[in-house]
């Protein structure tokens, strides 16, 4: 008699036991005889053995399979069997086997926190420095509210990466008196605005997603709509307006009631909310005063988390740059038609500098250098490893993508076991371990259920889908853990209640599941006794061969696979580069170094940054490309300042080409012949056009980004216009449109070309 288990005729299901699962096992057996019988010997904690006795199932061929169950066990128990069976010719003894109770998968989530330098470093004093506010408005909403979430999930482990960029720029707030210009209109009083300021108010402060931050609140959409009617603001209006910007991106639990927040004070808007209008001066300064509680209890809050194991706290090469570039732009990977590579750019010492300082800020807030980060846009090469390990940097992570097209042939991403675990990245005698996102699942909450309505479904069916695609599929019985890492800030307000629904919904299945188990990445790396969690050290991973230059995103219009095209190749791009070569030169002519010239070096690493490249060219559209044009460039300038020397006049040109925009809450009245008009909204739908006497062209607006401020606008740009009068008509295709806003009542509108 032959017995044999653990094949695909005679398996275990599960293959692995979760806590309270039965487990059924199958046992094969040659040949077909009368007499026989199998049993299992179940070892039990004190080492003696019990005695189950086989079902017999069904014969097969020459063949005959036996059933047995077993279970249900508790979280990590070990269970070791022995087979052995018996025919008129004697005892045999086969397989033995084995598992230990446990998820059947760990689920690693990254919220990923960013926002580029917004500061003029070059500005006489910190008054109004920075060009754009929503690092503050962020801040109110995601930066503590995020942390603050998971705090009430105690079940729930995760990470969150905070670049060292983004925590500068709160620091420069709550410690050398920065502000921007939004924030310095909103402390001055509504009567003492000048034309130029009350129309900055007038523009600016609509920019909220209308669906959720305007419309639900009675007062601000009766702004909304006073300004898309282009009927005047009195003093009261505009201060109210002035109140309602701020107002509208405090989180829900801000506005809905008071939070006790670590730092020892309480901070609440309820009270303003309530109010709803006619708001005093008074008013407007203690609601900014809120603002600050919130701002400085950010990091306390992500230091306490990650002290308490709940929360790891990861980072990014500081000011955000694509690594691979920095090293040697030679190296991008570019598959779109027509693109081609701008004047090598190699830096490698500005590349190990990013990395280095972010390392030393991340220390000084934390207590503790980082075990993991976030590289920029999840870009990485081969080269890049040493960077991170040199600086004691123990994981990194990337995207599926990169992984598909690392190696002589690539990996085979689809299937479970290859893409749920970490692998080990080695270059120049350094190692560290390297984790791929799935792309699906990240894009699922980044860019689709903002739409739904019933949030406990869709919380549970994305949970859904992380066991028929992953837990439930694999084949061995090592642990796995599945990445799912995205934008922790721009998808929210999007949302309906600032996605709160959703992430309570997300969090509390997640702390109830038995199949799967939440971890932060250091927790699964290095273990957790105190939750069963068994470490997992990058000796024991397998290796990543030829990891692949690649980013999260593939570039559109590019061939299939994710590349660096969405920074580099394109003619705007290609300037971009020209220019900061030019600047680097610039310095290393001048023999500074970061010692002697730390304000030139300063704004230098900040145009290195990612977020300008990613908005030049055609592949991607901000709706205010001429806003990150003029953030770059600025940068620039300022590398040359620090030097003292003149500024090159290629600086002064504009690298991105202007467009008037026309808004609802900016509805542009004229413009001059042979100017474009981008007509903007945060809806989507169709516009139709016509010049006057002649016929009507309709076209869908397209999406576009603006993901800076987490807003998602959709963008036509018509153009260079004639001489004559341009009509033109919204359709809104919103979801949640009742058709009663102006914005989607399909009004007619007209635009002067003189």
């Amino acid at each position: 008699m032959y017995l044999w288990h653990l094949t695909p005729d005679a398996p275990r299901t599960p293959v692995r036991v979760s806590p309270g699962e039965a487990v059924r096992l199958v046992i094969g057996s040659w040949p077909i005889e009368p007499g026989q019988r199998v049993w299992l010997e179940l070892q039990g904690p004190a080492g003696e053995p019990t005695r189950l006795e086989a079902r017999w199932a069904h014969n097969q061929g020459e063949n005959s399979y036996w059933q047995v169950e077993l279970g249900p066990f508790t979280r990590g128990e070990r269970v070791r069997y022995r087979i052995l069976g018996a025919s008129p010719a004697g005892e045999v003894s086969g397989p033995e086997g084995g598992f230990t109770a446990g998820p059947k998968l760990y689920l690693a989530l990254l919220w990923h926190q960013h926002q580029p330098l917004y500061k003029d470093s070059a500005r006489p004093g910190a008054a109004g420095s920075h060009r754009q506010p929503w690092v503050r408005l962020h801040a109110l909403r995601d930066y503590y509210a995020m942390a603050a979430l998971v705090a009430q999930h105690p079940g729930v482990h995760l990470s969150v990466n905070l670049t060292p960029v983004l925590l500068w720029q709160l620091e420069d707030y709550l410690e050398r008196g920065a502000t921007d210009r939004a924030l310095e209109l909103s402390l001055k009083p509504a009567e003492t605005l000048s034309v130029a300021e009350q129309e900055f108010v007038l523009s600016y402060f609509f920019e909220a997603d209308w669906h959720h931050q305007i419309y639900p609140h009675p007062r601000y959409r009766e702004l909304f709509s006073r300004r898309a009617e282009g009927k005047p603001f009195s003093a009261q209006d505009l201060r109210d307006l002035q109140m309602w910007f701020n107002l509208s991106w405090f989180g829900l639990e801000f506005r809905e009631g008071e939070v006790a927040l670590p730092t020892g004070e309480t901070a609440s808007v309820r009270r303003f909310v309530e109010q709803g209008r006619g708001f005093s001066q008074a008013d407007l300064e203690a609601l900014l005063a809120e603002q600050y509680k919130v701002m400085r209890a950010v990091i306390p809050l992500h230091r306490q988390l990650q002290e308490r194991g709940q929360v790891e706290v990861s980072t990014t090469p500081f000011y955000h740059p694509i690594l691979p570039l920095l090293l040697d732009s030679d190296g991008a990977t570019l598959d779109r038609p027509g693109a081609a590579l701008p004047a090598r750019f190699a830096r490698p010492e500005d590349a190990a500098a990013q990395v280095e300082r972010a390392v030393e800020y991340y220390t000084r807030h934390f207590g503790r250098p980082p075990r993991g980060m976030w590289p920029a846009e999840g870009a990485v090469s081969q080269g890049v490893v040493p960077l991170f390990a040199r600086q004691g940097v123990r994981w990194i992570a990337s995207d599926q993508g990169v992984l598909a097209r690392s190696g002589r042939y690539g990996y085979d991403t689809g299937d479970p076991d290859v893409l749920a675990q970490p692998y080990r990245a080695e270059q120049d005698g350094q190692s560290l371990s390297i984790f791929f996102r799935d792309t699906a699942l990240s894009d699922d909450i980044g860019f689709r259920f903002q739409g739904c309505k019933d949030f406990t479904a869709v919380a549970r069916a994305f949970l859904d889908e992380v066991k028929q695609r992953f837990a439930r599929r694999f084949q061995g019985d090592g642990d796995r853990v599945l990445s799912v890492i995205l934008d922790g800030e721009n998808a929210w307000g999007a949302y309906c209640e600032d996605a709160r629904p959703f992430l309570h919904a997300l969090y509390g299945l997640l702390e109830q599941d038995r199949e799967v188990e939440t971890v932060t990445y250091s927790e699964y790396l290095e273990g957790n006794p105190a939750r069963g969690i068994a470490p997992h050290p990058a000796e024991g991973q397998g290796k990543v061969y030829d990891l692949f230059t690649g980013s999260w995103i593939d570039e559109n219009g590019s061939a299939p696979g994710v590349d660096l095209g969405t920074w580099v190749g394109e003619a705007e791009e290609n300037r971009a580069w020209g220019l900061l070569k030019e600047a680097r030169e610039a310095l290393e002519d001048a023999g500074a170094i970061p010692e002697s010239h730390p304000a030139a070096f300063t704004a230098l690493y900040a145009a290195e940054g990612s977020d300008w490249f990613w908005w030049f060219g055609q592949d991607q559209d901000s709706g205010g490309d001429a806003e990150f044009d003029e953030l770059f460039r600025t940068h620039l300038r300022n590398v040359y300042r620090g030097l003292g020397r003149e500024l090159p006049e290629g600086l002064s040109r504009r690298i991105v080409s202007r467009a008037e925009t026309w808004s609802f809450a900016r509805p542009v009245s004229q413009v001059q012949a042979g100017d474009r008009l981008a007509v903007q909204t945060n809806c989507p739908g169709r516009l139709t056009w016509w010049r006057e006497g002649q016929q009507a062209q309709s076209a869908e607006l397209s999406p576009v980004g603006g993901v800076m401020a987490g807003l998602r606008r959709y963008r036509l740009t018509l153009g260079p216009l004639e001489r004559g009068r341009l009509l033109f008509r919204f359709g809104c295709t919103h979801p949640d449109c009742d058709r009663k806003d102006l914005c989607c009542q399909g009004e007619l509108q007209a635009v002067e070309v003189v």
